[in-house]
């Protein structure tokens, strides 16, 4: 066996758009290419969302290509600055390019879903055809793309009328880079509604090309908004309230948030149907949820509760929880944020902190004033949620927790929950004594429970299930989560789990690293059932904090968390929007944990609406390969086989250095 040659010329460097072909699921979905044709339909609505386009028209060929034409201001054509080319060739061929970074004194786009300005170019690089039409200023302009590449230059093709503006794109995806080549025309429809939904008035069309070569045509608009498409949603249910409508947007001098931002909502409640929940970030679907939505729901749930509080309605003994008024709820919120942080390229879920606070804030003083003027629909929701959390806490009661694992009494360091309701009880996985003091200090003792590690754990890739015992930190976390370690095959009894959620909380380096390692090969090997059934998860803590100092009562000291560089910048953007003087912030890097007082240790990585987590699970794809990789890493007798494969993939690490 030959060992691979490692000298300068093994180091490769990807330019230009040669990362996203080379590996594009980091940069879009995969499933199909809606996810990049998508892209180019937002830059449309993004020029509608700023008022300057009345229409988008889509029209999808039967070859799977697609072109979108929006009458806006069209992409800019002239000479770029810095890069010596067309604007427009940037724009398509450049990651990180657009017109989304500055949103200084509001920028080409103040509010806008694409932030890390790789969308349409990672659309050009996926894109056997991609062109390009512009009118502006009187003259129809083309440029034409072919994987990636220019294929015709920009040209002036055409004259149009001096005030007819706007921009058509045309993409014929690369079924090369996609599991289907097919765009599902279900979900297209979806999105090109959503569109006409969240920018009442805007004309949104869609053309099918049909197999006899006609054209099937669709058309939404909806100048009533958000009420006009939930009561769509909800015909034939009887909700128990009107829908509650409403925006709200923060105006200049407020401290926490910049001009602009706020949201739109319109929610009401039904005994019967679907819940039918939807929410967007400047246009963009969110179907995963994220911080806009836990806003609304503590902003809705603060409102019913206080109402219930100042009528003294609640029953003695029974505790209201946000989900008890939620499960019945129906929702389209529309959120405005300023420099929205997602969750990866592909947008499902919001995870920018402000989220929460900002919809809250926005949503609850004006659904408390409805609520105490139509006493009697408080009344209502009140009585609806009173009975929700009667029947979960009678539910609780039936299985009651177990305390004990067999005969084992609970580890003496572990600090338990209130809650016997399994679902809701979370196990924190501590790493060292002082993060766990943290953590105790600031969890919510309801449903959070705290079990510190000292040290590292024993790793048992090569350990009996007998034997693992043995090491009392392995020992402790068998117990605390209250299941017997068993096999993949194995029939695992899993009614005796003590915690729905169990999440490996460790410091963001390389040690913390090492223990989550350590830590999910042992569920991985012997606990699999809780990792099959989702019960599982990392936490991912911040790595930054910014601190700019205040200046009076008018301007209180702020703080800001970031969880990599990129947010980091993300949030330095923000400040200079904001003009804050440079060098009026100071940024600070965690080395650990235990750095954190209890209540940021909350607020970043504990709190479930504002924190990060990842689930682990192993996809179905790569579940025969698990094994081996895992014996190759862990394995005591594997040295030369992990030496081999780091020479081989050694170049893919982003080393923390």
């Amino acid at each position: 066996m030959t060992t691979p040659r490692y000298d300068e010329s093994a180091v490769k460097v990807l330019k230009g758009l040669d990362p996203v072909r080379h590996r594009p699921g980091m940069y879009t979905r995969t499933d199909n290419p809606l996810h990049i044709c998508q892209e180019v339909i937002d830059n449309a609505a993004d020029e509608a969302l700023g008022g300057y386009a009345r229409s988008i028209r889509v029209t999808l060929y039967r070859d799977q290509s697609m072109k979108v034409i929006d009458d806006g201001r069209g992409i800019p054509v002239g000479i770029h600055p810095e890069e010596g080319v067309p604007t427009v060739q940037v724009v398509f061929t450049q990651l990180h390019a657009g017109g989304k970074f500055d949103k200084k004194d509001g920028g080409a786009y103040a509010f806008s879903g694409g932030l890390h300005g790789v969308g349409v170019s990672v659309t050009n690089a996926l894109s056997t055809l991609l062109q390009v039409e512009v009118k502006r200023e009187g003259q129809l302009h083309r440029i034409v793309f072919g994987d990636g590449e220019v294929r015709e230059p920009l040209a002036v093709v055409g004259t149009c009328a001096k005030k007819e503006t706007g921009t058509a794109v045309t993409v014929r995806p690369d079924p090369k880079y996609f599991d289907s080549p097919l765009i599902p025309q279900g979900e297209l429809e979806h999105l090109l509604k959503s569109k006409a939904v969240l920018l009442p008035g805007l004309i949104v069309t869609l053309e099918v090309e049909l197999p006899s070569g006609e054209f099937l045509h669709k058309e939404w608009c909806y100048p009533d908004g958000l009420v006009g498409y939930l009561s769509e949603q909800l015909a034939g249910y009887e909700t128990l309230i009107p829908i509650f409508k409403g925006d709200k947007y923060i105006e200049a001098g407020d401290d926490s948030f910049a001009p602009g931002e706020g949201c739109a909502w319109a929610f009401t409640w039904s005994d019967e149907g679907p819940a039918n929940r939807e929410s967007y970030v400047n246009l963009i679907p969110t179907p995963a949820g994220g911080t806009h939505e836990s806003g609304l729901r503590d902003g809705v749930f603060q409102a019913v509760k206080t109402f219930i509080e100042f009528h003294s309605l609640l029953p003695k003994g029974v505790k209201l929880l946000p989900e008890d008024l939620f499960s019945r709820c129906s929702f389209v919120l529309s959120a405005k944020v300023l420099d929205p942080q997602f969750q990866g390229q592909t947008k499902d879920k919001l995870t920018s902190r402000d989220g929460l606070k900002l919809v809250s804030q926005m949503v609850k003083s004006p659904f408390e004033l409805y609520l105490n003027e139509h006493v009697e629909l408080g009344k209502r929701l009140a009585e609806l949620a009173i009975r929700a959390a009667q029947s979960r806490q009678k539910n609780a009661q039936k299985v009651e927790k177990k305390k004990s694992s067999g005969v084992a009494v609970l580890p003496g360091k572990l600090t338990d929950c209130a809650s016997d309701e399994t679902g809701r009880c979370e196990l924190f996985l501590v790493e060292g004594d002082s993060a766990g003091g943290s953590a105790k200090l600031g969890r919510d003792k309801d449903f959070q429970a705290i079990l510190p590690l000292r040290g590292k754990v024993l790793n048992t890739w090569e350990v009996d299930r007998d034997q693992i015992f043995a090491n009392n930190e392995v020992h402790d976390i068998a117990v605390a989560i209250g299941v017997d370690p068993h096999g993949p095959h194995d029939q695992a009894d899993l009614s005796g789990l003590r915690y729905g959620k169990i999440i490996i909380m460790s410091d963001a380096d390389v040690d913390g690293s090492h223990i989550q390692v350590l830590l999910l090969t042992l569920f991985y090997r012997h606990f699999p059932r809780l990792i099959g059934a989702g019960h599982v998860f990392v936490a991912q803590p911040p790595l930054y904090r910014v601190d700019i100092a205040g200046s009076g009562k008018a301007k209180p000291p702020r703080k800001f968390y970031a969880l990599d560089e990129g947010e980091l910048n993300a949030i330095l953007d923000k400040l200079r929007a904001e003009k804050v003087r440079e060098g009026a912030w100071s940024i600070s890097r965690f080395k650990g944990l235990g750095e954190m007082n209890a209540e940021q240790l909350f607020d970043t990585t504990m709190n479930p609406d504002t924190r990060r987590v990842l689930r682990v699970g192993i996809p179905d794809d790569v579940t025969a390969n698990t094994r081996d990789l895992m014996n190759m890493l862990m394995g005591k007798g594997e040295a030369s086989s992990r030496r081999a494969w780091l020479e081989a993939r050694g170049n893919e690490v982003e080393a923390d250095l």
